[in-house]
């Protein structure tokens, strides 16, 4: 236990007060599985969650109330005044992927869509088209921003080795890599749809330049599927970059970052860097990037700190599971850059300790007898 100041437990409080608050007292949560319910849970801290299987569609019955369901999953039988909010990862969640059972620190809840949906607005789109900073506001998003840059932390915080720009006079771009079968591309990139067919086109208009090429951190540990044909990437691209490398390590040293919808261009964004969307995620539309695809609902010119305010401050929520509390962003950041420092947590890492532990036990356990 460490002292504080009256003023920062004020503040403490206040966050857990307005986060418990902010949803109703009763929810249905739909879907999820076995090892998604305890972070579930605490992420709805406030509300008396139930947890059901999905039903069966010609058994349904309708459910009233509020139903939270997971990504752009489609929710069950409802009540026609029932609320349902649509639970996804937040944009700093962990350090280990969450296809390898890592939970995360932080989730967003969308009571209006979900942001990668590009077809229907979200709580994330409302809040960047209609946000209104005080000079406040823009400083604190202004260092949140500064501290992720220097700390280098992305979603999962993976990249640590570096990469050197080939000596050539071509232009150097980096094509991201997506798995394909995410709601994502299918919801949020209407004309490419796939890493190849993103690499084909970005081939085609620069024949000249020198292209990285880098897959999905999912795809590389074999957690998810490849593409289809993705194998001719390879063919493709000047090089293919499998390793982990540090986002600054790449960032820095490329001309322009093409993606469909991939949550690094938003990482390469607040890091200064030239972002061509061919797909609509949410950091497009708004000014920022270079824009293959329109979206008439977002009209507004961002800076951006305030995109990173709708995006890292005002949308998502925090929760530090040591501590048991939410928390603010700059206090998850440097949680979350704490645990980027030890490596990379894994199912596996968490089997091993457990084994390990079993182990012991079981030592103790014969030594005493």
């Amino acid at each position: 236990m460490q002292r504080c100041e009256p003023e920062v437990t004020f503040r403490h409080v206040g966050l857990q007060r307005r986060k418990r608050q902010q949803f109703p007292e009763q929810i249905t949560a739909v879907g999820f599985s076995r090892w998604k319910r305890p972070f579930i849970e605490a992420f709805l801290q406030g509300s008396e969650v139930a947890f059901v299987n999905k039903p069966d569609s010609h058994r349904a019955k309708t459910i009233p109330g509020t139903v939270s369901v997971w990504g752009s999953s489609e929710p069950p039988q409802i009540h026609e005044t029932s609320t349902v909010l649509r639970i996804e990862d937040g944009f700093l969640r962990s350090s280990g992927l969450g296809a390898d059972l890592v939970r995360p620190l932080s989730l967003v809840i969308d009571d209006v869509g979900i942001y990668y949906d590009a077809t229907r607005p979200s709580r994330l789109e409302h809040i960047l088209q209609n946000q209104a900073l005080d000079t406040l506001a823009t400083e604190r998003a202004q260092a949140l921003r500064e501290r992720l840059i220097q700390l280098d932390l992305t979603k999962y915080n993976l990249g640590k080795q570096s990469w050197s720009r080939p000596e050539t006079d071509q232009l150097v771009l980096l094509v991201v890599g997506q798995v394909e079968s995410d709601a994502s591309i299918r919801l949020g990139s209407p004309d490419v749809k796939s890493n190849l067919e993103l690499l084909r086109r970005v081939r085609k208009e620069h024949p000249s330049a020198y292209i990285a090429y880098k897959p999905h951190p999912d795809v590389v540990a074999g957690l998810r599927k490849k593409g289809q044909g993705e194998e001719a990437c390879y063919k493709i691209a000047d090089v293919v970059l499998t390793q982990p490398v540090a986002l600054s390590s790449l960032i820095g040293q490329v001309d322009e970052v093409h993606t469909m919808t991939s949550l690094l261009g938003f990482g390469a964004l607040i890091r200064g860097a030239k972002v061509i969307c061919h797909g609509l995620p949410f950091y497009a539309g708004w000014g920022l990037t270079i824009d293959r695809l329109s979206c008439p609902r977002r009209t507004r010119k961002l800076t951006l700190n305030e995109l990173v305010h709708g995006a890292l401050i005002d949308y998502p929520r925090y929760y530090n599971f040591e501590r048991q509390c939410f928390v603010e962003p700059e206090q998850a950041v440097e949680q979350l850059a704490a645990l980027a420092n030890t490596g990379p947590q894994s199912r596996s890492l968490r089997r091993k300790a457990l084994r390990l532990a079993v182990i012991g036990w079981l030592r103790v356990t014969r030594s005493t007898k």
